[in-house]
């Protein structure tokens, strides 16, 4: 159905209205971090671009910069290097799961994949405590970060979701030339799901780079200690500094836009395919 001028520009300004909504505590981060600290908490004026500097993050750099404190750089590689392992592991461990349940023949397939559907209700809080004292042994190190997450139900849902769309016939011909399941999947089935692995890589990251109870529960050592939860320490320190805060703030969301931007063709292509079949 064709809409009409008026209906399009009231689509369009409700979705203007909803972003500038959503842009706006972005915007007051970004302001507030190159603010003075007495200037940020200033209601509405906190959105005037005045006396911005670097001074905040300087001090935020200086504050992680000896072994007494840690290293600001350290926290940094490690949240990179956990989350790099869980999406890197996630997207090769998921896909092939996600493949075998969706697309081969086998006895049991059924019932295992209503078993995972049923593992996405489960909340990782329920799992926590129980992981805790299954893996204590193994606190206060990096690969205990990332294990748990590798492997991950709404994962496997998304790649079965999408490859279950791929047309029969695409394997089919491929059999008929002699490829058996193995290079059928990553000759065919993968280059032509770039979208999904955009949009699990992004999900993927974005979680992973926000994980907080996990590492509360896991680690104590400050050498192994990831950004987020270094965060939460240094926001807990008497005075607060919200100018530091908000710059701590920026650099810790800085990543998880990188990593979008580097995926965002391929996850904007996988939403659009969505919309159009739904």
């Amino acid at each position: 159905m064709t809409r009409t001028p008026l209906r399009r520009f009231l689509d369009y300004a409700v979705l203007s209205v909803l972003a500038f909504v959503f842009v706006l505590p972005v915007l007051y981060l970004v302001l507030g971090s190159f603010k003075p600290s007495d200037e940020v908490l200033s209601g509405l004026t906190g959105f005037l671009p005045t006396h911005l500097s670097l001074d905040n993050y300087s001090a935020v750099l200086n504050s992680f910069n000896s072994d007494a404190t840690g290293y600001y750089w350290r926290f940094m590689g490690i949240s990179v290097l956990v989350s790099t392992v869980v999406v890197l592991g996630g997207l090769i461990v998921n896909s092939m799961a996600a493949y075998g349940l969706s697309r081969l023949r086998w006895r049991g397939q059924g019932a295992l994949f209503t078993l995972v559907l049923l593992l996405m209700m489960v909340p990782f809080e329920a799992v926590a405590v129980p992981l805790f004292y299954l893996l204590n042994d193994q606190r206060n190190t990096i690969y205990i970060q990332a294990l748990p997450f590798i492997a991950n139900a709404f994962s496997i849902y998304q790649f079965a979701t999408f490859f279950r769309a791929i047309p029969p016939s695409i394997e089919e011909a491929a059999r008929i030339d002699g490829a058996g399941p193995w290079r059928t999947f990553f000759a065919i089935i993968v280059p032509m799901s770039k979208p999904v692995y955009a949009s699990v890589a992004i999900l993927t990251f974005l979680i992973q780079w926000s994980s907080f109870l996990w590492p509360v529960l896991m680690v104590s050592d400050p050498a192994v200690r990831p950004l987020p939860l270094q965060m939460s320490v240094f926001q807990g320190q008497q005075p607060v500094d919200w100018g530091q805060v908000l710059a701590f703030g920026v650099l810790l969301v800085l990543p998880v836009l990188i990593v979008f931007a580097f995926f965002q063709r391929w996850f904007v292509q996988g939403v659009a395919s969505s919309a159009v079949k739904g």
